[in-house]
């Protein structure tokens, strides 16, 4: 009977003492999984933080380069009549071409969605997408002002150029490959009035834009700024004829 206890409380230790083993092996495998996933976490925002730091110093390398190459372009045509001619040469066409901001008289166009499912006679319309603005309306409103003679567009802050492309990505609209949404700020220079009335007049396509329930709002004004196109501009066929 003796040796039965014995055995038997053996047993109860040696169970008790597997127990404790497992209990602690699995508590042991918890932390170092949280430690893993911790360091990992970690590794990933030390590599994310290292490519940020590289991209602003190569920007901040850009634009110290553009300033530097500006007043070394600066002080070479200073005394040099020819120089001082292909400069603005430079100027002008990066003007044309869109590269810098540029103000004059022109207009100013506000499109922006209408959430309520009415037109502007109170009357509930059938098609309510008739009512949110499309990258075909910000196609047409531009080809429009280009035939009243726009010479410079932007829409958002993007400036529309020979190559920009206008697109629709789902529900998203993009510019130049930038990501812009309602309200769409259009601003363009040229004559005013001309401006306003090719898109205002009966048939313009501000008239039927106005007439499905879009909110439109135009504003002539003798001074605004067109910003600059600040993408790269790259052509793969046309080249320089020798």
């Amino acid at each position: 009977m003796h040796k039965k206890q014995i055995a038997a409380t053996l047993g109860v230790m040696c169970f008790a003492l597997t127990l404790s083993i497992v209990i602690q092996f699995k508590t042991v495998s918890n932390s170092n999984s949280t430690v893993s996933q911790s360091l990992k976490e970690n590794s990933l925002r030390d590599e994310v933080l290292k490519w940020k730091e590289k991209y602003d110093n190569v920007y901040e390398e850009l634009t110290t380069s553009t300033e530097n190459l500006e007043k070394v372009r600066k002080q070479a045509t200073q005394n040099d009549t020819t120089s001082m001619a292909k400069q603005q040469d430079i100027t002008i066409n990066n003007m044309l071409l869109g590269l810098t901001a540029v103000t004059g008289p022109g207009l100013e166009i506000t499109l922006a969605d209408n959430n309520t499912g009415l037109t502007q006679e109170g009357t509930e319309v059938l098609d309510i997408s008739s009512q949110v603005v499309h990258n075909d309306d910000l196609l047409q409103v531009v080809n429009a002002l280009n035939n009243a003679g726009a010479e410079a567009i932007s829409i958002n802050g993007q400036r529309v150029i020979q190559t920009s492309s206008i697109t629709c990505e789902g529900n998203v609209i993009k510019i130049n490959g930038q990501r812009i949404s309602s309200p769409f700020i259009i601003k363009a220079i040229g004559s005013p009035g001309l401006l306003s009335g090719s898109l205002n007049m009966i048939g313009g396509y501000l008239y039927f834009m106005k007439e499905d329930g879009v909110n439109v709002e135009t504003k002539q004004t003798d001074s605004i700024t067109v910003e600059a196109y600040n993408g790269i501009i790259s052509y793969k066929y046309i080249k320089l004829k020798k």
